[in-house]
């Protein structure tokens, strides 16, 4: 028995060290999987239930073990974000850390920043699986003035094995509130900046980024959002100009963009999974990440579009919309491993959550699941005799929902949802995952003029599944085309983009030919190329890639002054139906402040055509390519042409300032009908 005994405690030693064994193992290989957090949406992790924690009437802290999230209550502001040994990923230096705000204001009033400060804390769910938390706030008359007049609801969603927060909002101003305008609504999130200071928005447009600092230090340039850099703290900044506007994107590019600190090595991401919430289309720009560095969820702005597409709420119009669920999500490598991974690693996320949408984890009612959506499905063509006798495929043609309008509304309506696809190569497109309700459906598309609208109006009801069939636009044409400059994209890009100033660049841009016209500073590069005479197109000579100017802007001249400025077209006609109307189509890419006005053969004659003043989506000082699509078809009576060349002059009259103008999507002279 002696004798036994010590064999028989050997072998419970071993076996408790083969248990231990097996367990550092298993957290090994545990801790490795969440050092790139290769999770799926809602996948959990044994062992990692979700906790919430009331620390005090003042904070909330949800800690899932990955992330620890405190929240200041009840007012609902993300005070701090604890993971993979930083303390707060967040700038705990400020008050202001991670919050929603809107811009409002009531009419003819001043502009006012609401923070949407909850005034009660609810938990909705509240399980091993998940916690969803709710701050919200009742808007009373009482309140006029000084809170934006909406009812507020922020849920914040934490989950089992999600090393990162859902947020969503539900908005609602009831029946009879006063008049009210909001310019934007969105999430923002200020990092830690003494640990995040590179940015990446796309595979091409990643650097390291100044700081917030020295934009302080920095000179103001003439569109005072944009700074130089003159005494920046990392010498490589210095000279390069800064502005938040250089990283903007459409929104049908924008769902994944963040920050990335190398010690330790950790990224902060923004992911939105669908664009059903935000407003004016799939290519509709707006801001991403930024120096500070600041992080962004962008649901609605006015930016590149102006007031045309601002929220605004007359004669006690009620309304309720849900914004998001949007996903801050986190991720870690060894720091033996390159930090780009964590960009590549950022995307896989995004792509999971794109796949997951809708979720169904939402507690809400007024966010519908899969089974409470429906699904529409079709095939665009295209009808154009000048070009084909048969219907063309709408080949990649952009194809939505949006609420019920006019043909084109949908680029600036705001209050609803929208619900956009791409066909394919044969113009067949489906749209899945619709909310119930009534909606237009829209198309346009690449090589082509103007909006199509599906002559009925579409009711999507749960459940239901919809084809249209073969729907076909006749894109506006009233004859055969006589000359054309540019390509109908609702872009600036294919004209000439002129190399920037030296002395005003962003190194991120001067290599990647797609982005050049980020750069500042590029309207005046007008009047270096026209200091004296406007720009002269002579077709069939002239190269619209390298001779048509991206934006038809002011010239400086000097002393704070600047010019109108007259472009030319010279065309010649080997013969003239002088008494037949010949169409001129204009379509633009943007305007800003601007008043076209058009001639023909004779500068010093009356305009046969003026837009009247047009435009406000600031997209030349911002750094766009577009900004809100119009087309312009104008007639010209043939007595006024000419066997022989002939001039049509394109006047850009208002002159103010250096912002001011138009950008030119495709310009098409067609000769009357023809049988």
């Amino acid at each position: 028995m002696k004798l036994g005994a010590p064999r028989k405690k050997s072998g419970w030693v071993m076996l408790q060290v083969l248990l231990l064994h097996l367990l550092v193992q298993s957290v090994h290989s545990q801790n490795s999987r969440n050092k790139l957090n290769i999770t799926n949406p809602g996948q959990s992790i044994p062992g990692l239930a979700v906790q919430l924690k009331r620390v005090s009437n003042e904070r909330v802290v949800v800690d899932n073990g990955i992330i620890q999230v405190t929240f200041s209550s009840p007012q609902g502001l993300i005070t701090g974000i604890k993971y993979n040994g930083i303390d707060n990923v967040l700038d705990d230096e400020i008050d202001d850390r991670g919050y929603w705000d809107v811009a409002w204001y009531e009419p003819e009033k001043a502009l006012e920043i609401d923070k949407l400060e909850g005034t009660k804390f609810e938990i909705i769910t509240q399980n091993e699986e998940q916690v969803e938390i709710s701050f919200t706030r009742t808007w009373t008359i009482s309140k006029r003035g000084s809170l934006v007049p909406l009812n507020v609801d922020k849920r914040y969603i934490i989950r089992t094995g999600v090393s990162g927060i859902y947020m969503y909002g539900i908005l609602e101003r009831l029946e009879d509130w006063p008049d009210v305008d909001m310019d934007q609504i969105r999430i923002v999130f200020k990092l830690n900046p003494k640990k995040f200071d590179f940015m990446a928005i796309s595979d091409d447009r990643q650097r390291s980024m100044p700081s917030m600092a020295d934009r302080d230090n920095a000179k103001i340039l003439a569109y005072r959002e944009a700074v130089l850099l003159t005494n920046p703290k990392n010498p490589m900044f210095k000279g390069e100009v800064d502005d938040k506007y250089m990283y903007s994107m459409e929104d049908k590019d924008n769902n994944v963009h963040g920050w990335i600190s190398s010690d330790p090595p950790v990224g902060f991401w923004m992911i939105t999974p669908s664009d059903e919430f935000r407003l004016g289309g799939p290519i509709k720009q707006d801001l991403t990440s930024h120096a500070g560095p600041i992080t962004l969820s962008m649901f609605t702005s006015t930016h590149y579009a102006g007031k045309e597409m601002r929220m605004d709420y007359r004669n006690g119009e009620p309304w309720k919309k849900v914004f998001g669920p949007v996903l801050a999500y986190l991720n870690s490598v060894s720091p033996k491993d390159s930090t780009l991974r964590l960009w590549k690693d950022a995307k896989r996320q995004m792509a999971e959550e794109v796949r997951s949408w809708p979720y169904d984890f939402v507690n809400s009612e007024d966010y519908p699941l899969s089974h409470q959506r429906g699904t529409i499905e079709g095939q665009f063509y295209i009808k154009d005799r000048y070009v084909s006798r048969l219907n063309i495929y709408g080949k990649f043609a952009f194809v939505g929902l949006a609420p019920c309008g006019e043909a084109g509304s949908w680029q600036t309506e705001s209050k609803g949802y929208q619900f956009w696809t791409k066909a394919d190569r044969k113009g067949r497109f489906i749209i899945e995952n619709v909310r119930a309700g009534n909606y237009s459906l829209y198309a346009w598309g690449y090589g082509f003029i103007g909006d199509y609208k599906y002559e009925q109006n579409i009711t999507i009801t749960p459940g239901s599944q919809m084809n249209v069939g073969p729907i076909v636009y006749e894109p506006p044409r009233n004859g055969p085309t006589l000359w054309e400059i540019g390509v109908p994209d609702r872009t600036a890009g294919e004209f000439y983009i002129p190399d920037p100033y030296p002395t005003l660049m962003n190194k991120l841009y001067v290599n990647p030919l797609q982005d050049r016209f980020r750069q500042y500073g590029l309207w005046d590069r007008y009047a270096d190329l026209y200091p004296q005479n406007d720009l002269v197109y002579t077709v069939g000579v002239s190269d619209y890639k390298r001779d048509w100017f991206f934006a038809h802007v002011t010239r400086n001249a000097g002393n704070n002054t600047y010019d109108s400025t007259t472009w030319q077209i010279i065309f010649n006609l080997e013969n003239v139906n002088r008494v037949g109307l010949y169409t001129l189509r204009i379509a633009l890419a943007s305007a800003a402040d601007s008043e076209l006005q058009v001639r023909v053969n004779n500068p010093k004659s009356d305009h046969i055509f003026t837009t009247g003043l047009i435009g406000k989506d600031n997209a030349i000082a911002r750094h766009g390519i577009h900004g809100l699509y119009r087309l312009y078809s104008i007639n010209v009576a043939g007595d006024l042409l000419s066997v022989g060349d002939n001039t049509i002059y394109l006047t850009q009259s208002r002159s103010v300032g250096p912002f001011q103008g138009v950008m030119y999507d495709y310009i098409r002279l067609e000769s009357p009908f023809t049988t």
